[in-house]
């Protein structure tokens, strides 16, 4: 069953806000909205088919959401950074933040929202965690609950664990931190266009009118990571988007800017625990699962 997404669009023109810009390279699908929108129960779930290259424009809504992609690879983005949501991965994005959408392949959306007074034992800022088996069986039952479930019934009781399995969920490494100083942003956005570059910090440096040592001292501050940590996150999410559209594995190592095939796994395989290609084999048999 297939219902329509309504989200609450906050009116914010992506254009003027260079972490969307980046990315919104589509025309921009408004979000559905009504100001007086309200959860019918403390947690619903509602689906949505989004095509390729479908970018949701930046919105905002009084709830929590457990954002899902049962099927395909969607990238959500704030005004703090872009969170890569592959299969068998969900994003938890707080009450009333702002955030885009962008798919890179056909995407089953499934989202869990949840009122925001049901929210205490969740994280205050987006983070993605591992969809485990239990939860994925419990979301693709939830499908079939009607939104206005009685209270106190069979059904609200699956919500309610669904709920406790989210707050229980494992976090994911696929988060990229955004920086806000000017000459940051001058480097992330060349990593941003081609996260193959391969020119060293003190290359990128003469492009940014701040020295090596300036710049690797302000990566570190403004984002928690190095600037060599960044530049390989940043290549894991576009391996990510790569690999989850089709091309080989050899293919994405090239051009990414790895010198051999095995260094790029060894990366993968660092930061998801299995390869490429067993990590895209599991995904692919969990959603066989899905469209029983």
């Amino acid at each position: 069953m297939t219902i329509r997404l309504e989200l609450r669009y906050s009116g914010e023109n992506p254009s003027e806000n260079g972490f969307l810009a980046s990315i919104m390279t589509a025309p921009i699908t408004p979000a559905d909205y009504s100001p007086y929108d309200v959860l019918e129960r403390p947690i619903t779930l509602r689906a949505a088919d989004m095509e390729p290259g479908t970018n949701v424009a930046s919105h905002r809504h009084k709830w929590g959401q457990l954002a899902y992609a049962s099927e395909g690879v969607m990238i959500v983005s704030t005004e703090n950074g872009r969170w890569m949501v592959p299969p068998e991965r969900a994003v938890w994005i707080p009450p009333d933040m702002a955030h885009a959408i962008t798919t890179t392949a056909r995407l089953k959306f499934r989202a869990i929202h949840i009122a925001a007074n049901q929210t205490t034992s969740l994280p205050d800022d987006c983070r993605v965690v591992k969809v485990s088996a239990l939860l994925r069986e419990l979301v693709y039952r939830a499908e079939t609950i009607p939104k206005t479930y009685v209270p106190d019934s069979p059904e609200s009781r699956i919500m309610a664990i669904i709920l406790d399995q989210i707050c229980e969920a494992e976090p994911a490494p696929l988060y990229l931190p955004m920086p806000l100083d000017r000459r940051l942003v001058r480097l992330t956005d060349i990593l941003l266009a081609n996260p193959g570059e391969r020119r060293s910090l003190a290359e990128l440096a003469q492009t940014s009118g701040a020295s090596e040592r300036t710049l690797a001292r302000l990566f570190k501050q403004e984002t928690g990571l190095t600037f060599g940590k960044w530049r390989q996150q940043r290549r894991l999410l576009a391996a990510l988007e790569l690999l989850s559209q089709g091309q080989s594995v050899t293919n994405a190592a090239l051009d990414l800017g790895y010198e051999s095939v095995s260094a790029f796994i060894a990366m993968f395989k660092s930061a998801l625990g299995s390869t490429p290609s067993r990590y895209f084999r599991a995904a692919s048999e969990s959603q066989i699962t899905d469209d029983r």
